[in-house]
């Protein structure tokens, strides 16, 4: 009985081994290390893309502290855009109307 025991230890163990080495020698060759390049800038991918919507978020959190900042203070409540007419005689747009 305990030989089988070892006999079936062994077995897993080479079976273990065989497998291990060939997925160490698959991350050495061209394709391995291109999937290994490829995980990362996924990874990478990712990271920057929550990066960027954690910046946004925390944009528009501190835009709308200055404005009830601003509100607060002056008792004019600021638009996200103005709706005011640009005024003539500044920019480049007022020179094409009146050119």
């Amino acid at each position: 009985m305990s030989r089988l025991f070892w006999f079936a230890a062994g077995a897993a163990a080479g079976v273990f081994a065989v497998r291990k080495v060939g997925q160490v020698t698959h991350q050495v060759t061209p394709q391995g290390i291109g999937e290994n390049v490829g995980n990362g800038l996924r990874e990478l991918a990712g990271a920057l893309g929550s990066f960027g919507a954690e910046v946004r978020a925390g944009m528009a959190e501190r835009e709308d502290e200055l404005k009830e900042s601003v509100e607060r203070q002056t008792g004019y409540t600021p638009g996200r855009y103005s709706t005011e007419p640009a005024r003539r005689g500044s920019g480049a747009r007022a020179r094409r109307a009146d050119g």
